[in-house]
């Protein structure tokens, strides 16, 4: 293990700028700081068009759409299955992705009932109601999974390109919606290159396994 993943590893638990000794990295005082993350996450993803969707590139070449602040997202493969990315991300910038999540939005112009915060809450718990053999490693080393979480309610902003490939899913604002799942946030890695591999089954759904190459590049600030 290089001295860059050592580093990585020891401060893998942050809360914004505060960062915790890594015995405290997941305790139950971040669940409310990864909620409000991963409904962060779901905005970005679901936003983006399907051509350019980070959720849907076999190489990297989208990771950084989207992308700006503190916190950089990382994408699973949507659908499951395999994907080995490559990227930059820049040198303080934190990382945050799911190992697996689930999401419903209340989408009634797709022939559906409207729902209720309830109801996208219970659809999408029971997306990833099958999970296990869950796994991240940094350059080999495992990294510890915080507990599963509820994201907060958010409204979704759908582009036409969307990522379902729904025609009736037209262009506009979604609300409530709602995700359910498990993430991981790493600290500003120091400069270098690492290899990142996340893993996760879903019965009777396909596996994600994806492997991000990752190059963290220096940042010149006045």
């Amino acid at each position: 293990m290089n001295n860059n993943t050592k580093r990585f590893v020891a401060i893998i638990g942050i809360g914004l700028a505060l960062v915790m000794p890594v015995n405290r990295a997941f305790s139950n005082d971040n669940s409310a700081l990864f909620a409000g993350l991963s409904a962060e996450w779901l905005q970005w993803a679901l936003s983006i068009p399907a051509s350019v969707n980070p959720q849907t590139d076999p190489t990297g070449d989208f990771a950084a759409v989207g992308q700006r602040g503190p916190i950089w997202f990382l994408a699973g493969k949507f659908g499951g299955g395999t994907a080995t990315r490559s990227c930059s991300v820049p040198q303080g910038t934190a990382l945050f992705f799911p190992v697996i999540n689930g999401f419903s939005i209340n989408a009634p112009v797709c022939g559906g009932p409207p729902e209720s915060v309830s109801d996208v809450r219970k659809d999408a718990a029971d997306q990833i109601a099958g999970a296990a053999n869950l796994s991240v490693t940094l350059d080999g080393v495992a990294i510890k999974i915080p507990p599963r979480v509820p994201s907060t309610v958010f409204a979704a902003a759908v582009p036409k390109d969307n990522i379902f490939g729904l025609p009736c899913l037209l262009p506009g604002i979604y609300s409530p919606a709602a995700g359910d799942g498990f993430y991981v946030l790493l600290a500003p890695p120091s400069l270098g290159n690492y290899a990142l591999h996340f893993h996760a089954d879903n019965p009777p759904n396909p596996s994600q396994d994806v492997t991000y190459n990752l190059t963290v590049v220096h940042v010149i600030k006045q």
